[in-house]
């Protein structure tokens, strides 16, 4: 079973059990968050919001903060020796998701 669910204007797919980067929460580590606006929950049966499934919503645990890669950026003027190099990561909050609940509450399992 799968959800997608929006977490500040991104979209994720995500499984039970599966870990993944989200935009920089202001929670500890070890702490559960909740993840309400599920667009879709798919599986056996399919449900699909509009926008929103109601009721539904994933659970996860904060593993903690995390840096993406280092992304460069070189400006240069051809011809004037202007260069400039400069870098940047974006701040992360890694969490694991261990629960998607259902519209009807109650956690659904694959047989």
């Amino acid at each position: 079973m799968y959800a997608i669910v929006r977490d500040r204007g991104m979209q994720y797919r995500v499984e039970e059990g599966q870990a993944l980067n989200v935009a920089l929460l202001d929670a500890e580590p070890g702490s559960e968050i909740e993840l309400g606006e599920v667009l879709l929950i798919g599986g056996e049966e399919m449900l699909v919001g509009t926008p929103t499934v109601a009721g539904a919503r994933v659970l996860a645990t904060v593993i903690g903060p995390e840096k993406g890669d280092k992304i460069v950026v070189f400006r240069y003027k051809s011809k004037k020796r202007y260069r400039r190099r400069t870098g940047h990561r974006q701040a992360y909050t890694r969490i694991s998701v261990h629960k998607i609940i259902a519209a009807t509450g109650a956690p659904r399992d694959e047989a």
